[in-house]
Order: structure tokens, then sequence, then C-alpha cells
């Protein structure tokens, strides 16, 4: 029997991680997610997440014009004055979680966090929220799970890298789940109210 949804999200991502993630918490909602592959995610060269987050949305959304959502998230390592942050996926890519723990080999201070933006597009409202988790920089990577730099970050109150969670223990403590949840329960008032006040009204997470 198939489930009914209230609508159907486009997400603006081709990392199956991510939306396996995402997936869970927004059937929770009523909401199905599909992966948004056909669309050029632009990403601006910006110090801040949500403003990132934010243009990509928008740029898709007139591409579109369906509701989509948009997320962006980084590593801030305390240590190295919030570095890579939102570079996190670029750095990623050039030095990996090798680099990041390369960099950390002489420092006691192992406090990190990952943040997330998420932009909603469900017309006529714009959503933005902010999700953060605190945690610590292990000195090797543990688990094979999940994507980034899972391997060395462990969220306070667990004993386990993101590398070594499910999905389910991962959305109890992730950035990502935080902001999504926050986007689905801001969207949910908001159909509940029948709010109809045009597309440039935005719902900040503040």
């Amino acid at each position: 029997m198939s489930k009914k949804y209230k609508a159907t999200i486009y997400f603006l991502t081709n990392n199956t991680h991510k939306y396996e993630e995402v997936k869970p918490i927004a059937e929770k909602y009523g909401f199905h997610i599909k992966m948004c592959k056909d669309v050029e995610k632009v990403e601006i060269q910006s110090n801040d997440l949500l403003e990132i987050a934010k243009y990509a949305a928008l740029h898709a959304y007139t591409k579109i014009n369906k509701p989509l959502m948009v997320e962006d998230a980084g590593l801030f390592v305390h240590a190295l004055n919030g570095f890579p942050g939102p570079y996190s996926s670029y750095v990623f890519k050039t030095i990996g979680y090798e680099g990041i723990l390369k960099l950390l080999k002489n420092s006691s201070n192992r406090e990190a966090c990952f943040r997330s933006a998420v932009v909603l597009i469900y017309e006529p409202f714009i959503i933005t929220c902010l999700g953060e988790t605190t945690g610590t920089i292990t000195t090797t990577p543990r688990g094979n799970k999940g994507f980034g730099f899972d391997p060395i970050f462990v969220p306070s109150g667990s004993s386990k890298t993101f590398a070594e969670m499910s999905i389910n223990e991962k959305n109890m403590f992730s950035h990502r789940a935080k902001a999504v949840k926050s986007a689905f329960k801001k969207l949910e008032k908001m159909l509940e109210l029948g709010l109809k006040t045009g597309i440039s009204n935005s719902i900040d997470d503040k």
C-alpha cells in the first residue's frame, strides 16, 4: 500500500548519504523527498553557510519552480580557528579527514562542531533553519558509515563517531537532522495556519 504524502519536496543534492538521512525525517512530517540531480547547485564563496544555501535554493527554484530544499554543512574545528567551516566540502576533497588529523597532531584541543543550514522553499514560504552539534575530533578515524568527516567526529553525549552510527542513531545527534526537523516543523505549522502571504515571506531561524 502506497503512502499518501502532503507533497513532494525536491532535495538539491547528489549526495545519497544526505538523502538517506533526510528522507525519514521528511516522511515523519508527511512529505516525500526526491533527489534533484538535474539542476546545478550554484555555490557562492561565503563564510556564511546560510547565505550559501539560500543563494543555491533561490537559483534552483527559478529553474524548477517546485518545492525544494537545500542543505549545506561545515565542520568547525576550534584549534584551527573554525577551519574548514563553509569550505569543508572542498577541504575534504583535497586533504580529506587525514589532513585535519595531521593539522591537529600536536594539539590537545580537540573541540569542534558541525553546523548545518537548511533552506526550504514551499510557495509562498521561504524557511531557513540552522542546526549545530558540538563534539570532539578523534586521533584516528573510526567507522565506515556516513561520509565526509564522519569518521573523526564524536558528538557530545556519545562515545561513537558519526561513521560508527546507523542513520537513526546519527539523526539523534546530528546538526543536519536538527536543522531539517526544524524546517519541516515550521512548514507544518505554516500550512496548518493556512497563511497566504506571498513568496517573499521568510521564516528565519533566529
